[in-house]
Parts: structure tokens; C-alpha cells; sequence
């Protein structure tokens, strides 16, 4: 299968203001710039990859926006803090919001350390309900807000040696799901749930070829998706394009996990 460039709408977010959480690479740096792309002003979050930080916020100006660089532990409430008020600071609102911040390690359920356990949760949930309680209060006096999580299809299925991140991911989908009743009619809440994405993150298990072959064998689209991919996606749950749709799971794994 060939994958075609799809271009945003210029004015699609026009006027808006967006925070992505672990923006310096892979998804959450697809996503600012698409967002960029679609006319929103960005703050692009990063932990400690400054440079690469820079970088997107650079390329997001390219593209006629305003953006930013922001340093920030989303994992602790002061840095989700931080994060926030430099968000207000700088651009005076905050239409949306995606909680992609998050990291992929584990071990044998019986190996598994406490430090490994409590760095994948605080990561990838903790730093939810930190951002979301922060942002909130800014996203309220919106018109239409929005919030999306990057959740993944090991929150749906599970995954051996990876409960951790199983469990971290799990509880994003139970979590969009309570908010997404929680603060409608005024804050749409989504999620992604994508499976394999070509990153730096999940590059190494593809050291060994024939395993790669056995994964994209293994999707009915017959190939593995890039990060632009779920980037697009993202786009479509923060857009007017899904104004009706509140409390979902987008399922981007090109038909290798059909969960409904």
C-alpha cells in the first residue's frame, strides 16, 4: 500500500493554541507540526532534548505560527504547571490539548523493579491527570476544546514483559473515557490507540529483520504506520471534523487490531 501526503486546511486551526506534551520527537513532534500546519500557535513541550525542541518550534514558525519551546517534567504536577501557565503566559488561552508524553520499558513481571513500574505509570497516566488538571480551568473558556490522548493498542490487548506500559496505556482509555462525561458539552476528550509506529522509541525491537517482517506480515495494510500517521489522526479528533465525538478510541494499527 502507497501512503499519500494528505495536506491540512490552512485555517483548520486558526486563531488556536495547542500544547503537545513530549514534542521533540516521534508523535508529539508530528503533531505540532501538522497542527502548525493547520494555523494553531504551538507549545511544544520536551523533558531534556532541548535542541530538538528548538527545532520543531522553529519549524512550526515556518509554517506562519507562533510557537514555543517549554522544559518541563509533565510527570510532577509542577512541571505540568510550568507548562501551563507558560502556555497562558505567552498566548492567553489553550483550545487544546495532547497528552502524548510518554515512554516504553518493562521487564518480567518478576524482574520488574519499583522505580521501572512507578517511571512508566507517572509518565505516561500520572502526567494525564496532571496536564488535564492544569489545563482545564484554560480550556473551559473555549469554545471548542479539545483533549487527546495518545493511548496504544497494548492498552486494549495488553503486553507480555510490558505490563507496566500495558496498564499505563489502559488507564489513559479509562481515563479519556471518565473525563469525556466529566467535562462535556464543554471539552471534547478523545484518544488514539495506535500499534507498531516507526520511531526512535520502538526501532530497536526491529534490529532483528525478520522480526519486522513478521510484524508488517502481520498488518492487513502491510505496513508499519509513521508517526504522521497517528499525527493526522490527532488532527482529526481536535478539528470540527469531529465536533460530535467525545469519549472515543481511534484505532490507527492498519486492521492488525480490530477492538470496537
Amino acid at each position: 500500500m502507497t501512503r499519500k501526503y494528505v495536506a491540512l486546511p490552512g485555517g483548520l486551526f486558526e486563531g488556536r493554541t495547542a500544547i503537545v506534551t513530549g514534542a521533540s520527537r516521534g508523535v508529539g513532534r508530528a503533531t505540532a507540526l501538522r497542527l502548525a500546519e493547520g494555523g494553531a500557535n504551538v507549545v511544544v513541550n520536551y523533558l531534556s532534548r532541548e535542541e530538538r525542541a528548538a527545532e520543531v518550534a522553529d519549524l512550526c514558525k515556518r509554517k506562519g505560527v507562533e510557537a514555543i519551546a517549554v522544559q518541563a517534567d509533565v510527570s510532577e504536577f509542577a512541571g505540568a504547571r510550568k507548562l501551563t501557565e507558560a502556555a497562558i503566559e505567552k498566548f492567553g488561552r489553550i483550545d487544546m490539548l495532547v497528552l502524548n508524553a510518554g515512554i516504553w520499558e518493562g521487564a518480567p513481571i518478576e524482574e520488574m523493579s519499583e522505580e521501572t513500574w512507578n517511571k512508566v505509570i507517572n509518565t505516561n497516566l500520572k502526567s494525564a491527570w496532571a496536564m488535564t488538571k492544569c489545563a482545564v480551568p484554560a480550556l473551559r473558556k473555549q469554545e471548542d476544546a479539545a483533549v487527546v490522548l495518545v493511548s496504544s493498542t497494548a492498552g486494549q490487548r495488553g503486553e507480555a514483559n510490558y505490563t507496566n506500559y500495558a496498564a499505563s496505556k489502559g488507564g489513559q482509555i479509562s481515563f479519556t473515557k471518565g473525563l469525556a462525561t466529566e467535562l462535556a458539552p464543554r471539552i471534547r476528550v478523545n484518544c488514539v490507540a495506535p500499534g507498531w509506529i516507526e520511531t526512535a522509541m520502538v526501532r530497536p525491537a526491529f534490529k532483528d529483520e525478520s522480526y519486522k517482517r513478521t510484524v508488517i506480515e502481520s498488518i492487513p495494510l502491510n505496513r508499519i504506520a509513521l508517526t504522521d500517521d497517528v499525527a493526522l489522526s490527532i488532527c482529526f479528533l481536535l478539528s470540527g471534523w469531529s465536533q460530535h465525538i467525545t469519549g472515543e478510541v481511534l484505532n490507527i494499527n492498519g486492521g492488525a487490531v480490530l477492538c470496537g
